[in-house]
């Protein structure tokens, strides 16, 4: 007589539910770090073309150190340009800082002639189409000495109608206005110290706060 067909044994699945949760939490946690970090896109460049150079075998590309060299290249060619304008790059993209005492009269926010052959050489630089999906941030400084005058009767005032000056100048350049934001931060974002720690002022540095600075930054 046969032997009856044995029952295939039960596989226990129970596992699966811990090894479920566990992923989820996994996921839930890697969701919650990214939302909460703060991507450095100039190193995040830098390493992507590496491992585009090492792994694909590509030319690297690097769009930011490329923008920033050749703006460095369009303040070095001006005449005087070192005292108007530098370049850096800070953890989000490009970075010019232009000087308000170049740019501007003591005051104003009206944009000096002297000023505009730069202006049209950075416009030139950042309206090429490998440049086309960054956006402009010009962002007005000014130094810790207080502005009241009818026209501007604070510091913001004052920073604003320079950040907005400058971005009326670029637009007038060739520059689309989709691409520009404007930003006024007064005094309250200086580069170096206005004063010394016992209120002296520091007239270099104050020399340095007052500017718009111009943020390239992927869009």
């Amino acid at each position: 007589m046969a032997n009856p067909p044995r029952k295939p044994a039960e596989v226990d699945s129970s596992w699966m539910e811990t090894y479920g949760d566990m992923v989820t939490l996994l996921l839930c946690f890697f969701i919650l770090l990214a939302s909460i970090s703060k991507i450095d896109t100039v190193l995040y460049e830098k390493v992507q073309s590496g491992m585009t150079k090492e792994i694909g075998k590509m030319p690297p590309q690097r769009p930011i150190e490329d923008m920033k060299k050749e703006l460095t290249e369009v303040v070095s060619a001006m005449s005087g340009g070192d005292a108007m304008a530098d370049v850096a790059t800070d953890d989000r993209g490009v970075v010019m800082n232009l000087d308000a005492g170049a740019m501007f009269k003591p005051g104003s926010a009206e944009v000096r002639s002297e000023a505009m052959p730069l202006l049209k050489e950075m416009a030139t630089t950042l309206g090429h189409p490998r440049f086309a999906t960054y956006l402009l941030e010009i962002q007005g400084h000014t130094d810790d000495t207080p502005v009241a005058t009818a026209q501007y009767p604070t510091n913001f005032d004052l920073a604003a109608a320079r950040a907005l000056s400058t971005m009326r100048v670029m637009k007038s350049l060739g520059i689309e206005e989709s691409r520009m934001i404007v930003a006024a931060f007064g005094q309250y974002k200086p580069r170096v110290p206005n004063r010394t720690p016992e209120g002296t002022p520091l007239p270099v540095n104050q020399a340095l706060n007052r500017r718009v600075s111009v943020h390239v930054v992927p869009h």
